[in-house]
């Protein structure tokens, strides 16, 4: 197949080129995750839309191709919502705290799923503080227990979405799997997404995103593009549900000068310890991550309200 009538009408330049509908844009990126055009075409792809951007639509209509090829996460009757938290990023001058918010999380008695890959160079990433916290990748998707925390390498979820998200490592620019990545649910049964980002445009596209996929959703500026609240700030904080938002959380001035017991060093280990004293009480949860954890619970219970009130009885 080929793609070559979709580059005609997306590569003619930001003014030149014309948006897809949801339909079409599906059929385009589940080509490109098939792997069944050529290196040149998905290159050419990446270019145009890193020149164009995103609609609303488009990425819908990815999101739409993204999930029927996404191993998903199995859901046990009657359990609770599945909380997901992407991770790509990773720490360049903070401590990444990813893991800990996803185990304060679980803690509260839900199913946590973290899922990503390095996609940035010189970066500590998310999986290797879990490692040095003992949570190992999974090798194959299965369910995840209430209580626990799960970390699905991107590649064991959508093997053509990874292979997209390297396109970065060859021509230095981000694509459209960067969003993809940090929207998709890959949860066969009632999720929260926790989703992050950088630039307020992007916060607007987000939200209209998850507005049309009718997702339950927390989003908010994240920390060096982590979905964890940044331990200095107060941020603004949407819930979605069901695609409606609501602001959860109003945006405060100012940074605080210190945060207790958080490391100067980023690097796997000295951040695992951290997570650790904070976990065990030795050290407080910081304000914003204990709110950020609050939000999280809140839209859980909505959405196993929702699953449950759609289930058929006999």
């Amino acid at each position: 197949m080929s793609i070559s009538h979709y580059l005609k009408e997306i590569g003619r330049g930001a003014r030149g080129s014309k948006p897809l509908d949801r339909v079409a844009a599906a059929d385009l990126f589940g080509q490109v995750l098939d792997g069944s055009v050529t290196d040149l075409e998905v290159g050419a792809f990446c270019l145009a839309m890193r020149i164009k951007g995103e609609t609303p639509e488009e990425m819908a209509g990815f999101l739409d191709a993204t999930q029927a090829r996404t191993t998903l996460v199995p859901h046990a009757a009657n359990a609770p919502a599945t909380v997901v938290i992407p991770s790509y990023n990773g720490a360049r001058r903070l401590p990444v705290l990813t893991p800990l918010l996803a185990l304060l999380v679980a803690r509260e008695g839900l199913p946590v799923l973290v899922h990503g890959t390095a996609t940035e160079n010189g970066r500590i990433h998310a999986s290797k503080v879990l490692e040095a916290l003992d949570i190992q990748a999974q090798s194959a998707i299965g369910l995840i227990a209430t209580g626990t925390v799960a970390f699905a390498p991107t590649a064991l979820l959508c093997p053509g979405l990874k292979r997209l998200l390297d396109v970065r490592q060859v021509i230095g620019l981000r694509n459209p799997a960067h969003s993809v990545a940090k929207l998709m649910n890959p949860c066969a049964g009632p999720a929260v997404i926790v989703a992050s980002y950088t630039h307020a445009a992007y916060a607007e596209s987000m939200a209209a995103a998850f507005a049309l996929t009718g997702a339950t959703a927390l989003l908010s500026r994240g920390m060096e593009g982590e979905v964890v609240a940044d331990p200095r700030r107060t941020a603004e904080m949407t819930g979605f549900v069901r695609g409606a938002p609501q602001q959860l959380q109003a945006q405060a001035p100012g940074t605080a000068a210190d945060v207790p017991g958080l490391p100067e060093s980023i690097d796997a280990d000295t951040t695992a310890r951290y997570t650790r004293d904070v976990l065990q009480g030795r050290l407080p949860v910081p304000g914003p991550l204990a709110r950020q954890v609050e939000y999280i619970l809140r839209l859980a219970r909505i959405a196993a309200e929702a699953a449950t009130a759609e289930t058929p009885t006999t």
